[in-house]
């Protein structure tokens, strides 16, 4: 397998985990998260907002290189 296709389905398997990782933030509140996820407070009812957006970007981030990547290969420009 090439290195580069390797990296590209990486990508994008990090990036729909995170995307789903964020709807868990926005969806659920403190209380409800599971306990190994940074933002857990028992009794709380505070979301996790901030938390959620920055998943959802790192994740967005991720299949934005994904896609990027997996383009033809790059062509030079022979100055004319």
């Amino acid at each position: 397998m090439n290195n580069r296709r390797l990296w590209v389905i990486l990508a994008i398997a990090v990036g729909i985990v995170l995307i789903a990782i964020a709807i868990v933030y926005w969806a659920e509140p403190a209380k409800s998260l599971p306990s190994f996820f940074p933002g857990h407070q028992a009794g709380s009812s505070h979301h996790h907002t901030k938390h959620g957006i920055a998943a959802f970007l790192v994740g967005l981030a991720c299949l934005v290189f994904a896609w990027f990547n997996t383009g033809g290969p790059r062509t030079t420009r022979t100055p004319t």
